[in-house]
């Protein structure tokens, strides 16, 4: 009976943390599922009412950007504020992706704030340190000896956002924090290739962006909570 009711007790934390789902506490928490390992039916194409018709393949429970077709970015029908995201992740060697916030539709050429994702190692063309994984993308760098795993290992990644302070996680480590509006942010802006897009590096309700860069990449356990 003892052994029955711990083989019970098992089953139920393993379905509890099974992948693209919620725990009770998450729930109770205030977070919500991005992807369910089934369907996209809480995204759409940037700047499109659909999704794109290609680059974008479920499978395995997982979400994969299909490589070297005539994809497009996708982001969230819903738009956040002040929010907690979180995802895995993990990239063909020599990959690159990444996920962007404070997405806006008016500003095709600078959408949003790019947390980024790429084969640090071995990308094929030169980086900037603030082209390398976990950065405010061509704006600010990761801090140096990050806890990255290698193209092809699954990543844990967070960005958390509470009035004007953002903040980067890379596998339980947080790699970079900024403020909104600060001397920093304005002088990585000014040395990127953002400078003079009028408003950009300012906070906004915004969306959530999966880019598509060409390259495989692949996504599970995507969810948020809104920071009341």
């Amino acid at each position: 009976m003892r052994l029955i009711a711990i083989a019970v007790l098992a089953l139920a934390l393993q379905s509890d943390s099974a992948p693209n789902s919620l725990t009770a506490s998450e729930k109770a928490a205030g977070w919500q599922l991005l992807f369910d390992g089934r369907s996209l039916d809480g995204w759409r194409g940037y700047k499109r009412d659909a999704l794109p018709e290609a680059g974008w393949e479920i499978k395995d429970g997982t979400l994969r950007t299909v490589a070297k077709v005539k994809g497009a970015d996708i982001i969230t029908k819903q738009s956040f504020k002040d929010f907690e995201v979180s995802w895995e992740w993990r990239v063909a060697p020599g990959g690159n992706n990444g996920l962007k916030y404070f997405v806006t539709e008016d500003r095709p050429q600078s959408p949003g704030h790019e947390y980024q994702m790429i084969d640090d190692a071995g990308y094929p063309g030169k980086l900037k340190t603030e082209q390398l994984t976990g950065a405010f993308y061509d704006v600010l760098p990761a801090s140096a000896g990050k806890p990255l795993r290698p193209a092809g290992e699954w990543n844990s990644s967070r960005v958390v956002v509470r009035g004007t302070r953002v903040e980067h996680w890379l596998n339980g480590a947080n790699v970079l924090t900024y403020d909104l509006g600060s001397a920093a942010v304005k002088a990585g802006i000014e040395k990127s290739k953002f400078k003079g897009h009028p408003g950009f590096g300012d906070k906004i309700t915004g969306h959530i962006m999966l880019t598509y860069h060409q390259d495989e990449c692949w996504y599970r356990n995507l969810k948020i909570r809104e920071i009341k």
